[in-house]
């Protein structure tokens, strides 16, 4: 879901020919809804299926994974064992950040970086 949502997105940014930024995946609960952008530094009217979004305010636990994104969910399972470990539980959705795609990443998967977030608070 998240790559063809990808490809929408894009198409939707250079028809506009807005400067795109890093892909971005907005897991809203604990099902299947997510939201799939790219970051932009200019407003845009939204049209079809592209709406206008952003990522939560407020506290935040990160990580940072290099490797393929087959192994996502070890810095979702650190960061869930960060909170437990320090006070915090998580309060919202939790997002991915995904790097452009470099041509060396196809040689080297271990350079992949994806940036993990978590909205938290104090439990």
């Amino acid at each position: 879901m998240v790559p063809q949502s990808c490809g929408v997105v894009w198409d939707f940014v250079r028809r506009r020919a807005l400067k795109g930024g890093r892909h971005v995946a907005i897991y809203l609960n604990g099902e299947i809804d997510v939201e799939v952008g790219v970051e932009v530094a200019e407003a845009f009217e939204a049209g079809g299926e592209i709406v206008r979004s952003s990522t939560p305010a407020g506290a935040v636990a990160s990580a940072v994974h290099f490797g393929p994104y087959q192994g996502l969910g070890a810095a979702h399972q650190a960061i869930r064992l960060w909170c437990a470990a320090n006070g915090h539980q998580a309060t919202g959705p939790n997002w991915e950040i995904y790097g452009h795609w470099l041509p060396e990443w196809n040689a080297d998967p271990s350079r992949i970086r994806t940036d993990v977030f978590y909205q938290v608070a104090r439990a």
